[in-house]
């Protein structure tokens, strides 16, 4: 551990930490960015209380940061927004103590928010049907929409593993090789409404798009021939939901919800459920058992003579 002569300046250890959970913890690039978002506020907070080296960080400014974000005047956090910060800044400090930087974890006791429990939203069956069929069409953007909604509603992937695929990843048209966080891979099946619209897209549009752009393996391609971001993927979802004139948020985190609740309706089991979306607990998996508990109890409320 750096001695008190010599501390190590903060700025350097959160440069580490950041490239730690970049290189070795595989975090997505957007995770990373918001991390170094947090560690910002609270180094600009730490900084203005003359605080410059982890060593010198106490539990008391915890303490003072946490207050801070509750109080603020200008943009006070929400609660999820305030656990996550704090989760952030609790990840830093275990890190500091793991490379032996500090001699004590001054954030250990640091206690979120409780959250309360936000149930997924998904669509209906027959909302997500019309959604898919605002897309439907003959042109290249047409069939490039179609296959990307459907392989979202079909594996229930993230909308990053959707974009991040490329054209080997769909293999034998049956399944799809999704690399979810942490770099961890998994198979999902591909349904036949999927199978169906992926080879016509690579058939009839993939094709003309890739020689528009520089050689990329990516499958969905956008206009110019370069893979489609995850922005362009939330444009080409809002404009279907706009056109199947459903009047509901919709977002592709939609299309993973929906995903599970359906296939749980359906009578899949949670741990299968579990495995498809890549969840490495099934607790994370069983809110959407919720979800269909709530439906079955309105379905009963309806439905019984006696329920009401």
């Amino acid at each position: 551990m750096p001695s008190s002569a010599d501390p190590t300046p903060l700025s350097v250890e959160v440069d580490r930490y950041l490239r730690h959970l970049a290189i070795e913890r595989g975090r997505a690039t957007n995770t990373v960015a918001a991390y170094r978002r947090d560690l910002a506020a609270y180094s600009a907070f730490l900084a203005a209380d003359g605080v410059t080296a982890p060593t010198a960080i106490t539990a008391a400014h915890i303490t003072g940061f946490t207050q801070q974000l509750r109080t603020r005047a200008e943009t006070p956090l929400t609660a999820s927004s305030l656990a996550r910060m704090l989760s952030t800044i609790r990840g830093f400090h275990r890190f500091l103590l793991d490379e032996e930087l500090v001699s004590e974890d001054v954030a250990a006791r640091a206690k979120p928010p409780k959250l309360p429990e936000r149930l997924p939203k998904a669509i209906t069956v027959e909302q997500m049907s019309a959604l898919l069929a605002a897309v439907d069409g003959d042109d290249m953007q047409a069939l490039r929409d179609k296959a990307l909604l459907e392989l979202l509603y079909a594996t229930g992937a993230r909308v990053s593993e959707a974009v991040g695929l490329n054209v080997d990843d769909v293999v034998d048209g049956d399944v799809v090789r999704l690399l979810g966080k942490g770099n961890k891979q998994r198979i999902v099946p591909l349904g036949s409404y999927a199978r169906t619209a992926i080879d016509a897209y690579l058939v009839r549009a993939r094709p003309i798009l890739s020689v528009r752009g520089k050689a990329t393996p990516a499958l969905f391609l956008g206009i110019r021939g370069q893979r489609v971001s995850r922005q362009n993927a939330w444009l080409i979802i809002r404009a279907a939901a706009e056109k199947a004139k459903l009047e509901l948020e919709i977002s592709p985190h939609t299309f993973r919800h929906s995903f599970a609740t359906h296939l749980l309706e359906g009578g899949a089991d949670v741990r299968v459920v579990q495995e498809l979306l890549g969840h490495s607990s099934v607790a994370t998996t069983q809110i959407y058992t919720l979800v269909t508990a709530d439906t079955l109890r309105d379905m009963y409320t309806t439905a019984h003579p006696r329920a009401r």
